[in-house]
């Protein structure tokens, strides 16, 4: 597979907000020719978005590319042309890490979709993507994505995500997150020197979110275990989080709700979540409720098994690449 990173930058990128920030950069990566070697013909151009405080790089893991990008597989990258950004404030996107910490512009979804947009069109030239999919918050931007952009895309496929407004447990966690931050007194109105203790604080938080107990059960069977796991993982998001960028990236989820437009969507729609995803719970019933609502959408709900992570199952392919095959036309679910 070819790999290429590259920076698009926009000038005078105007927010929803009002705000407008002088030059907007998107990193992202890419994986494959824009045109297949082996007949000439334009590559089918596969758009994938990545999770709250991710990046694209997230998807070269093993358990995605080696499930669906090598030679044969179901997106082959020397047929696909593979497009993985990095969201506005994340990665190596422009964010408020940069300088210019809580003076960087209020971004939420609907502006991050508007810049993968330009990326994909003006950036990289094409007219038209073969598949839009997306994990966790790039599952909630797949959505806006179809009613967005409903004719620019032949599929659409979004995981872990529920195309509803934020609202019940999932709301309260995100305020206690950025309140974790906020209300830290080291955090000096984002203009601290070290990482304020607020941010391990919020880690907390997010590790419970996005907790599976039956595989963390399995991990940590001990006291001292599963101290030592939740050392670890405390350890890792430290090393790779900043506060502000952190507090940016939960505010942005609040102008996400789909769920009054999902009649605009025109692709053909799979939906794909986890029964052990706490994050979106299947027993509230949301999704049953959305999809009727959705003229050509399907829906997947993987069972509780000894493979599945709850909401981390979004990008373990191997858990619903069948069900991704069936709906392209590959293979049976």
């Amino acid at each position: 597979m070819i790999l290429r990173t590259g920076d698009f930058m926009i000038r005078d990128f105007a927010f929803k907000s009002g705000e407008v920030l002088p030059e907007l950069r998107l990193r992202y990566r890419t994986l494959g020719e824009p045109r297949s070697s082996a007949a000439g013909r334009p590559s089918k151009a596969v758009l994938i978005l990545h999770d709250t405080t991710g990046s694209g790089a997230q998807f070269l893991q093993s358990s995605f590319a080696g499930e669906l990008f090598q030679p044969g597989q179901l997106l082959d990258a020397e047929k696909h042309f593979i497009i993985l950004p990095d969201g506005i404030g994340h990665g190596g996107s422009s964010k408020p890490s940069d300088g210019l910490r809580m003076d960087f512009p209020s971004y939420g979804y609907l502006d991050m979709i508007r810049a993968q947009h330009r990326l994909v069109t003006e950036g990289l030239g094409f007219e038209r993507l073969h598949l839009v999919m997306g994990a966790s918050m790039g599952g909630m931007q797949t959505w806006l994505w179809g009613i967005h952009f409903p004719r620019f895309m032949d599929y659409l496929v979004p995981l872990a995500s529920l195309p509803a407004e934020i609202a019940g447990r999932n709301r309260m966690m995100r305020v206690m997150i950025m309140d974790s931050i906020r209300c830290d007194p080291a955090w000096r109105a984002g203009n601290y020197d070290e990482q304020p203790p607020g941010l391990v604080n919020a880690i907390h938080l997010l590790l419970m979110m996005t907790s599976c107990p039956r595989q963390w059960r399995k991990a940590a069977p001990t006291r001292a275990a599963a101290d030592a796991f939740l050392a670890e993982r405390i350890r890792g998001y430290a090393r790779a989080l900043d506060a502000n960028d952190m507090l940016y990236a939960f505010a942005a989820s609040e102008d996400y709700d789909p769920a009054p437009q999902l009649s605009r969507i025109r692709a053909p729609l799979l939906a794909i979540n986890s029964a052990d995803d706490q994050v979106n719970p299947p027993e509230l019933g949301i999704m049953e409720a959305a999809m009727r609502k959705v003229r050509r959408g399907r829906y997947v709900l993987l069972p509780i098994d000894e493979h599945t992570r709850g909401h981390g199952s979004h990008t373990l392919a191997g858990l619903w690449k069948r069900h991704l095959a069936a709906f392209l036309g590959g293979g049976e679910a």
